[in-house]
């Protein structure tokens, strides 16, 4: 081949296994699928499979590589056709686009699973193939002409010789897809007892290959259970893609041991895990050469060291707790040295046998700390003594929170701080309404052009960064240019304590993008008043200060002073909504006083994560992440510990909330500490705690005082894609302490009442809503350590207006699955009209006369039908609860171009060229969507002409068809009527004739305002 020298050793090897399910095409009921690839202009295809629709090829294309380095920022193409003989063309199947950052190296190759892409929205496609793509220095690609001949010959196979060879291909594929599955089992799951034995005529091979997590094979569709030898299997709940699905995992639980160990009953929803405490309090009569020496005590357990803080000489006191995890106690002894911060020397320690350590139980108190007698270098007992406390404990312990924890021993000290678990109150937000109606004796500023025209007058409010304005006053024939009136509301956020000002001013347009202020008044929030009903506040005439330091004129006009006109409330039965609406986790109103109890309780136990990805690099250590995790629900956040190097955190920490409504939703996401190390080399971060993954649960959907242990897929869309960042192991439980308190709250409005009496417009509420979000992420930033704004937008979706093709996409088929019910109705009832199977139509017909001769049977009829449709699916009901669904959110089948589009800022800061595509792809659509609205109003127009007289012979024919039809329907009885038109309707095709029927040719011949257009 020419310029073969300047390719790498390396091949790349795209190994086409098989295909299940394709789309007939060839309209006899089946396919004649082959595949075709293409590499950096290499184009190799298989052997064509005639009249099959799940075809095994277990066929190898070898492609050229120029540089192996630049293969991540290549892409792979594989299409699917089926071959027409006849006409020597071909259909589309599918395809798919693999990254050459996901092709493996030779030896660490397996099969995985792609589900087959359209070409255009409206591609028909479905199916899945079995690709392995792997790097080889052993294979050769084929000359050109070995290429043409195999393709050829392959056109050539008879149907006797595909039948033949069939079976054993089948076979042969399966044995070895299965060898390399049980291969990848035996590597990754060592601690299976039982390898998973799947039917193989019904059988999806799937790899699972992000995460230490073993790869477990799904059947589509349903749970596949794997056994374990711990403490108990796992369970899959396939959508698709064994990747992103969830998993039912059985951990051993505190309250599962409760019988046999009565002290961990504290933490039922996690995993007890025993730590070693060493509270180090105060020390004295340390004695150094030295009299201004800085002190720290140092608690050493085998190979692990924590130091206090530094204190002076004149106040030993450190009062810190160092907390040792079971797994890292590498000693039976326990040292606390103390000594001076500068130098190696100790002034004295005192050691601790491990197995005279005692325990403590949950119930009880904290351990009272005693003065212990420190020994010099000598070995010598001293004078010095350092007050101490050591005890075993769980996480259960009070002191967990705060202590120092011997996973973060490379910690800087300034990055302790964000590192502990805590416990966050989003700030209670108020509405802030102003309504400014009107004021009077104005006084403009510049005298002399004044009165050479018209002041254009508008009210402005201020509220820290908030700033709204109403309109330019309107002339009036019975006010004079000084009174302007408004009568217009402005609406803000606010947040107790209340610490901002109402700033409200007056101003005057002079000039295009120049304003004048003639007056303003400043109002502190506090002395506003509050209210938590309807009724509104009494309004109050406010002086204006109309010369902002100006002492001279401030005389002159001391007696004449502006004023205006407002009414200003802070309305307390609201619910501020900072989170999207379809994810809120709480409706409370502001007002406390309207508040109903609880009905339930929350229990979420966060055990830890597998198999994330790294999100940072580390000097010496490669890729790491420093994962924590944050739980919003209500005005409760929660914020567990940060584990630190740790691709599999485990936190095992348990919280719990109260719940007011089950109809709400709570939220986990996971993130990457970016400020525990200083020398960290983040990705892009610029000291921002990295997104990893976000998980919700709904609690309707759970049942009560069950606990949920399930393992839920982190999933991140990226530019490049969707990619699974790892796995979030999670218990959950909801209790309920009244069902019948928990029913009625189904029968409740949603939001509190003032949401309906006094109504907020959808636009102004997306504005509130962002406002609201700013207050919280600005007051939660003062905490410590601080809950990052990054972290705050993305646990309320910050960005979820933002216009996206997917989520058009999405949500399009989301509304065509609505749909499908009444259109597999409306196709059901013309089966039966179409008389294909004459007992079912019979059958039809009856029941219809039965219908209308009893028409009281009609609504028992459907309500028991749905009755029995329910209690029949009782059955299949869930078992789980929802999860990130990628195919119902048209992830996986996303172009690039949407994704890019998704992800750019706003305003673009994409080139002309780009945006000119994206404004034609976004007219294309427009114009579709544009023809289907004119003909829905061409029908409703066409409703409309009936009886306007603009065709007066089509309006003639109407009213006389009415007449007569009112005549004919006074003397025959209504269900007569009902019974012969519905026979009819239903009389068998061949009383029937293909041509429309005179009533709907009347109707389309109505004239329309389409005429009209231009």
């Amino acid at each position: 081949m020419n310029g073969s020298n300047s390719y790498s050793k390396e091949k790349l090897v795209v190994g086409v296994v098989a295909a299940h399910n394709l789309m007939p095409k060839d309209g006899e009921g089946s396919s004649s699928p082959f595949v075709e690839v293409e590499f950096e202009n290499q184009r190799l295809r298989t052997q064509v499979r005639y009249k099959d629709l799940n075809p095994i090829w277990n066929e190898k294309l070898v492609f050229h590589v120029k540089d192996v380095a630049d293969l991540p920022y290549r892409t792979v193409e594989i299409n699917v056709f089926n071959e027409r003989r006849s006409s020597n063309s071909r259909n589309f199947l599918g395809k798919v686009r693999v990254s050459g950052s996901s092709i493996a190296k030779e030896g660490e190759e397996v099969v995985q699973l792609y589900t087959l892409d359209k070409r255009s929205l409206f591609s028909h496609i479905r199916g899945e193939i079995s690709l392995k793509l792997y790097l080889s220095v052993k294979e050769e690609v084929k000359d050109l002409q070995d290429e043409v001949k195999a393709s050829s010959s392959s056109s050539g196979f008879s149907k006797k010789t595909k039948k033949l060879q069939g079976p054993s291909s089948t076979m042969a594929a399966l044995a070895q897809h299965q060898l390399v599955q049980e291969n990848k089992q035996t590597q990754q799951a060592q601690n299976l007892s039982k390898p998973f034995e799947p039917n193989t005529g019904e059988i999806k091979s799937v790899v699972v290959t992000t995460g230490p997590s073993p790869a477990l094979p799904a059947v589509s569709g349903v749970g596949v259970r794997v056994a374990g030898s711990g403490n108990g299997g796992v369970t899959m709940y396939s959508n698709g893609s064994s990747e992103f699905s969830l998993k039912e995992t059985r951990p051993q639980l505190g309250g599962e041991s409760l019988q046999k160990d009565k002290t961990s009953s504290t933490y039922d929803l996690v995993e007890q895990v025993q730590y070693l405490y060493v509270k180090v309090v105060k020390a004295r009569e340390v004695s150094s050469l030295f009299g201004n020496a800085e002190l720290v005590a140092e608690v050493k357990l085998g190979n692990y060291r924590g130091i206090t803080k530094r204190v002076s000489l004149s106040n030993v006191e450190w009062d810190q707790v160092f907390a040792f995890s079971k797994d890292s106690i590498q000693s039976s002894m326990v040292e606390i040295i103390v000594k001076e911060s500068n130098k190696d020397d100790f002034l004295g320690r005192v050691g601790f046998d491990l197995n005279e350590v005692p325990r403590r139980l949950p119930p009880d108190s904290q351990l009272a700390p005693q003065w212990y007698r420190m020994e010099d270098k000598k070995g010598e007992k001293a004078k010095a003594e350092v007050m101490v406390s050591i005890w075993f404990g769980t996480q259960a312990d009070e002191a967990f929170a705060e202590a120092w924890h011997s996973k973060a021993a490379n910690v800087h000290f300034d990055g302790l701080c964000t590192m502990k678990s805590k416990v966050y109150l989003s700030p209670k937000l108020w509405y802030l309404r102003v309504s400014a109606i009107e004021a009077q004796d104005i006084v403009l500023g510049e005298k002399g052009s004044a009165m050479m025209r018209f002041p254009e007058l508008s009210a402005k409010a201020q509220v820290g960064n908030q700033v709204l304005k109403t309109r330019i006053a309107a002339a009036s024939a019975t006010r004079s240019l000084s009174n302007p009136f408004w009568n217009e509301e402005m609406v803000f956020v606010v947040a107790e304590p209340f610490e901002d000002y109402l700033l409200l001013s007056i101003e005057d347009r002079v000039a295009p993008g120049r304003e004048e202020v003639v007056g303003r008044i400043i109002l502190p929030v506090t002395a506003i008043e509050k209210r938590n009903d309807e009724k509104p506040v009494t309004s109050r005439w406010f002086n204006l200060d109309n010369h902002f330091g100006n002492a001279g004129e401030s005389k002159m006009v001391r007696g004449f002073g502006s004023r205006i006109h407002l009414r200003v409330s802070l309305d307390g039965g609201y619910h501020v909504l900072d989170e999207a609406t379809m994810y809120s986790s709480d409706v409370r109103p502001t007002a406390k006083q309207l508040w109903k109890p609880h009905i339930g309780v929350l229990e979420m136990g966060i055990l830890g994560a597998t198999g994330l990805m790294p999100m940072k690099i580390k000097e010496g250590k490669g890729g790491s992440t420093d994962a924590y995790c944050v739980a919003k629900y209500g005005q409760k956040w929660v914020r567990t510990r940060t584990v630190v190097d740790n691709l599999s955190p485990k936190w095992n920490e348990q919280y719990t909330w109260e719940v007011f409504d089950p109809c709400t939703v709570i939220a986990i996401g996971v993130f990457d500490n970016s400020r525990v190390d200083k020398n960290t080399s983040n990705n892009g971060g610029g000291g921002r705690d990295t997104r990893i993954g976000k998980v919700r649960i709904r609690l309707s959907t759970l049942e009560s005082d069950r606990v949920y242990t399930h393992s839920y897929p982190l999933l991140m869309l990226h530019s490049s894609g969707v990619k699974k960042m790892g796995e979030l192991h999670l218990a959950v439980r909801f209790s309920c302490s009244n069902m019948g308190n928990m029913l009625h709250m189904y029968t409740m409005p949603l939001l509190p009442k003032m949401h309906y009496l006094q109504p907020l417009g959808v636009s102004q509420l997306e504005s509130l809503r962002y406002r609201a979000m700013n207050v919280a992420a600005s007051r939660l930033s003062r905490a410590e350590p601080p809950l990052g704004r990054e972290v705050v937008e993305y646990m309320l979706d910050h960005d979820s207006h933002m216009w996206s093709m997917r989520r058009s996409k999405a949500n399009f088929f989301r509304l065509m699955n609505v749909v499908s019910g009444l259109v597999a109705m409306v196709r059901w009832v013309e089966a039966m009209r179409n008389w294909h199977k004459p007992v079912y139509s019979t059958l039809f017909v009856v029941l219809f006369l039965v219908l209308v001769m009893f028409p009281e049977l009609i609504m028992p009829t459907m309500l028991l039908y749905m009755a029995f449709l329910g209690l029949w699916r009782y059955r299949s009901r869930p078992r789980h609860p929802p999860h990130m669904d990628t195919r119902l959110s048209h992830a996986e089948s996303v172009y690039p171009d949407e994704l890019d589009e998704e992800f750019d800022s706003f305003p673009t800061t994409r080139s002309a060229e780009v945006i000119r595509m994206r404004y034609d792809r976004l007219r294309s659509v427009a114009g579709r969507i544009q023809t289907v609205v004119g003909d829905l109003a061409t029908q409703g127009e066409r409703f409309q002409q009936l009886l306007s007289w603009r065709d007066p012979r089509a309006t003639f024919l109407f009213v006389f068809f009415c007449l007569i039809a009112a005549v004919g329907f006074y003397a025959v009885p209504i269900r007569v009527v009902v019974a012969l038109w519905g026979l009819y309707v239903l009389r068998p095709p061949r009383f029937r004739s293909k041509m429309p029927s005179p009533a709907l040719n009347f109707f389309r011949r109505l004239p329309t305002n389409a005429d009209s257009l231009l």
